[in-house]
């Protein structure tokens, strides 16, 4: 099994970044459990930095992380900013990760660009690096596990045309401009809308950065503004919520405003179940979790990996909320 030498030089400083990861947990981040300074050294140690920690989202890829680690005789930890606005509390988890020399880091960046100066650290200290969910504009990562977000965005669009009867205005309610995935699920949307339902306009797109209060005031925002709007699209799960809680707070039935989401959660699978929300398009977190650390396992071992793995993405909504197809997908 391959090792990493330079780990035994980076105990000192593996205690320090415990330390600091401590700091960035009781601000509102989290981590593992897992005290990195007592990893010991002939264990194979993977550091997993995520865009967030406390969406259910992510507990989920934890918790999928966290499965295939145990299938693999592997140490794991796992840490992330509370909220994804948290770019540099982000970057110094990544230096941290970087300072404790794992035989392997996974991520999955906030900020594409921000990034890129400490890959080229990873880069120089012999660190492989698996990209999960979002990628940096670097070269220098192995592999990348994710969904297809262009893709799963034009799934929300078509389930959005039936549920309008393929006309009427729309907005959406993104949460983000800078990370791939709120990129690409706003274009996958837009372009399937524009290629193929031309009736449906597209009235407004703003961003509550994933925030279910900012969203919330953005969704009652433009519900005011376009009276005849027939529906809405949150591009993650904190901006499907924030619309569904604006929705509510106008007194406005499902029959009313259409809502399709993304993500699932405990919030969302109430909101479909009651009605208030149409429906939505799921990931599946504990793959990518899963993935990720396989992937950066065999990179560890020398093997040979897939550059792109797609984790797929799936429409949900009362009729198959209960499916056992469904029943894996989504998380509470």
């Amino acid at each position: 099994m391959k090792k990493f030498t330079k780990r035994a030089a980076a105990l000192g400083i593996a205690a320090v970044a415990a330390l600091a990861l401590a700091g960035c947990s009781n601000n509102g981040g989290g981590s593992s459990d897992i005290d990195p300074d007592s990893i010991p050294e002939d264990e194979t140690y993977i550091a997993l930095v995520s865009k967030g920690y406390q969406h259910q989202f992510w507990q989920a890829v934890k918790a999928g992380a966290e499965e295939r680690a145990d299938e693999l005789g592997v140490t794991i930890t796992f840490d992330g900013p509370a909220a994804e606005t948290e770019i540099d509390k982000q970057l110094d988890m990544l230096k941290n990760a970087i300072d404790r020399k794992p035989d392997a880091i996974g991520y999955a960046a906030l900020d594409p660009e921000a990034c890129v100066p400490l890959y080229e650290e990873a880069e120089a200290a012999e660190i492989p690096i698996v990209e999960f969910d979002a990628t940096c504009n670097s070269e220098y990562a192995a592999s990348f596990a994710a969904t297809d977000n262009t893709v799963a965005g034009a799934l929300a669009a078509e389930n959005m045309a039936e549920l309008i009867g393929g006309e009427g205005k729309i907005g959406i309610v993104g949460h983000s401009q800078i990370n791939s995935t709120g990129v690409e699920r706003r274009d996958g949307f837009v372009e399937k809308m524009e290629a193929d339902y031309p009736d449906i306009e597209i009235v407004d797109i703003q961003y509550g950065d994933g925030d279910h209060l900012k969203s919330a005031d953005i969704a009652k925002a433009m519900i005011t503004a376009h009276s005849d709007l027939a529906g809405i699209y949150g591009t993650n799960e904190g901006s499907a919520i924030g619309v569904v809680n604006a929705a509510n707070e106008l007194g406005l039935s499902g029959d009313d405003l259409m809502i399709v989401g993304f993500d699932s959660g405990a919030a969302q699978i109430n909101a479909i179940k009651e009605g208030t929300m149409a429906g939505a398009v799921t990931q599946d977190p504990k793959m990518i979790g899963a993935l990720t650390v396989q992937t950066a396992y065999d990179i560890i071992n020398g093997e040979e990996v897939e550059d792109y793995l797609d984790t797929g993405s799936f429409w949900f909504d009362a009729s198959n909320i209960d499916s056992e197809e469904i029943q894996e997908k989504i998380y509470e």
